[in-house]
């Protein structure tokens, strides 16, 4: 699997590999501007990792009362930093499940 440091790599490229996990496919579409489909597989995606996901995308589209729902969903708190620390923080957390 990859790293960190090349995830971001293929952030910065605007990459989606079909053989990473779903979660970080979805990280990688919202990165690059497709909120729609990085949406779709969040939503798809049932587990707590698919709600945080889910919550993260609806508070940076700025819909927060669903946003709340998904981050009650995951066991997390709807998170006092900015998108991106949020968004390298789930990328971290998911790459070291993987």
């Amino acid at each position: 699997m990859i790293n960190f440091e090349e995830f971001l790599r293929l952030k910065d490229e605007g990459v989606v590999p079909d053989d990473i996990p779903p979660l970080l496919q979805a990280l990688l579409l919202d990165a690059s501007g497709d909120w729609d489909n990085a949406h779709r597989i969040a939503q798809n995606t049932l587990s707590q990792d698919g709600s945080w996901v889910h919550a993260y995308l609806h508070r940076e589209e700025g819909d927060l009362p669903n946003a709340s729902f998904w981050y009650r969903s995951a066991g997390r708190p709807t998170p006092a930093i900015s998108f991106e620390e949020e968004w390298e923080y789930i990328a971290m957390a998911l790459l070291e499940k993987s």
